[in-house]
């Protein structure tokens, strides 16, 4: 694998995210619980620009009648259709079949590296 640069680590601290361009492909670098997370801006659904949707939290698994908040800032939220994916594995929340494809990230200094084939 070849490492490429894609963006400084305090620019995705400041803003949770960037959404940068490597080898012409358009990546959502987020930092999430001290890691750094790389998914392609690409939803699996209908190709929308996943990273582009709100990071949030949802509503987790609980009991009737009871709503329970939870993941904050370790979802992203697909823009058109509203699908929720775990910033952590790249996973959709209801639908397990689905899954954003992601890329090793290597922190150097001040710079982050995709890594790539």
């Amino acid at each position: 694998m070849k490492r490429y640069f894609a963006a400084k680590v305090e620019d995705v601290k400041a803003n949770g995210r960037a959404i940068v361009v490597v080898k012409g492909m358009e990546v959502g670098i987020f930092h999430v619980g001290g890691q750094f997370y790389a998914w392609r801006n690409v939803c699996p659904h209908a190709a929308a620009p996943v990273c582009e949707g709100p990071v949030c939290g949802t509503r987790l698994p609980s009991r009737v009648y009871e709503y329970e908040y939870g993941k904050d800032r370790e979802i992203v939220r697909c823009p058109w259709h509203g699908w929720e994916f775990d910033l952590r594995d790249g996973r959709h929340l209801a639908d397990s079949g689905a899954k954003l494809r992601g890329f090793p990230v290597e922190v150097d200094g001040s710079d982050l590296f995709l890594l790539l084939q």
